[in-house]
């Protein structure tokens, strides 16, 4: 994708509406939609890879450039009823863990569990554990059993540790309020902090 505009996660009212009609023609099914989309969201989605890739390993082979892309080509394939631009960010967010979820599982094999503990963008939510740097595969276990308890504190909890995004922004996706989003994010990254020292 090469971006010949860019419209930020906080742009302006005009951009916001451009790309949820946008959105809306390509989930109705119309190709050159997609084309349209992908220059005005370059930018927002390449920030949301630099804040998920600051926080990897120094030698990761995926790049955020390659991350963008990659999760792009995902949601191009997926059967998505996109409701707006909040919610496209929030999926592109869950893409791009995802995928660096699969990099860990797929290092981990090629290591057979040697050197694969790393810090990771969730030392905020491990700093309050005495068991050092989280890996991200536990952390990952740990969201889903998160998700089967309560979806919404999940996705807090994602949004704002994977997606660098902030209370405003989260409470946009979700169609919830500030204070909810400081709720969730508060009690769900003291399951996790809990989990992962039972763990």
């Amino acid at each position: 994708m090469t971006p010949s505009g860019q419209c930020t996660f906080g742009g302006s009212m005009a951009c916001a509406r451009a790309v949820t009609t946008l959105l809306g023609q390509w989930r109705d099914g119309d190709a050159a939609a997609l084309d349209e989309l992908a220059p005005l969201v370059y930018d927002e989605l390449r920030a949301l890879a630099k804040r998920y890739m600051a926080s990897e390993r120094v030698d990761h082979t995926l790049q955020a450039t390659g991350l963008v892309n990659e999760a792009f080509m995902r949601m191009a394939g997926m059967d998505v009823p996109w409701s707006d631009r909040a919610h496209f960010y929030a999926v592109a967010a869950r893409s791009m863990r995802r995928i660096l979820v699969d990099y860990a599982k797929a290092r981990r094999r090629e290591k057979r569990g040697a050197d694969a503990r790393h810090s990771n963008i969730e030392d905020a939510i491990v700093a309050d554990t005495d068991a050092g740097p989280a890996d991200l595969l536990d952390i990952d276990a740990a969201l889903k059993r998160l998700a089967e308890i309560d979806a919404r504190k999940c996705d807090v909890v994602v949004l704002h540790y994977f997606g660098g995004m902030t209370y405003d922004e989260i409470a946009e996706a979700l169609d919830i309020s500030s204070a909810t989003v400081h709720r969730d994010l508060r009690l769900g990254k003291a399951w996790l902090v809990n989990e992962l020292e039972a763990a």
